[in-house]
């Protein structure tokens, strides 16, 4: 009885989950490593904000349901323009990772940590 009530409040934190704030990524691809920052805005499933790193800066836009994390912002390299997605688990309100999707050019993975 004692697990289930534990089970059942972390459910609810999770359905609870507010991303917003600044998070420092790591991404691994089969290109290399790199450490974007993310800063997010969330209201309600409605997730915006901004991408900063190698790929210069980018506006963000995604949702958020329970502990699901989905989003995107379009990116260009070497006159190339693309669309680069994420998708995830919210783990704690500290930590989440998945996978992302560099349009054609493969995928790799991610974890982040809210700074």
């Amino acid at each position: 009885m004692k697990g289930a009530a534990v089970a059942i409040a972390f459910a609810v934190v999770l359905a609870a989950a507010d991303v917003s704030g600044s998070w420092q990524f790591t991404v691994e691809t089969p290109a290399g490593t790199g450490n974007p920052t993310f800063v997010f805005e969330q209201d309600g499933e409605k997730l915006t904000g901004t991408y900063t790193g190698m790929l210069g800066k980018a506006e963000v836009t995604g949702t958020v349901k329970g502990d699901r994390i989905e989003f995107e912002f379009e990116a260009s390299y070497e006159g190339q323009k693309f669309i680069i997605r994420y998708a995830g688990t919210i783990e704690s309100p500290t930590r989440m990772k998945g996978t992302a999707r560099f349009g054609d050019m493969g995928e790799g993975s991610w974890t982040a940590v809210k700074k």
